[in-house]
Parts: C-alpha cells; sequence; structure tokens
C-alpha cells in the first residue's frame, strides 16, 4: 500500500490516466490499441469483400451466363 500511495503523490494530477505513446504526440495508449483493433478488423472485411468480388466475376457471373471469362 505504501508504493502505492508514494506513486500517487510523485504523478499527482496524472495518477490514473493513460500514458501518452509519445510525449509529444497526444495519443494514449488504449486509443492506439482501439486504432489496431479497428484497422484489423477493416482489413479483414476487405479481404472477405474482395475474395467474395473475385468469386463471383470468375465463378458465379460465368456460371449463371450473366458474362463469359476468357
Amino acid at each position: 500500500m505504501g508504493e502505492a500511495k508514494r506513486r500517487k503523490e510523485a504523478l499527482g494530477e496524472k495518477y490514473g490516466q493513460d500514458k501518452n505513446i509519445l510525449p509529444w504526440i497526444p495519443i494514449s495508449k488504449k486509443q492506439a490499441d482501439q486504432f489496431m483493433k479497428w484497422t484489423t478488423l477493416g482489413t479483414w472485411i476487405a479481404i472477405a469483400a474482395l475474395v467474395t468480388l473475385w468469386l463471383t466475376i470468375r465463378f458465379i457471373g460465368p456460371g449463371f451466363g450473366w458474362w463469359e471469362v476468357n
């Protein structure tokens, strides 16, 4: 318990707040983690959409006679 009190006294108002990634960039570690989570999810969605589009153009469309692929 004594260590927590010393840390609280040393940090003052900044105690319990998220630290920034770099001192000159106002982005916290939590915000960076959320950004990585959303961009990773977006990337997987884009990959799935690309595969679906490719399958449609290459196999589904010609299979139903919508167009021909040479």
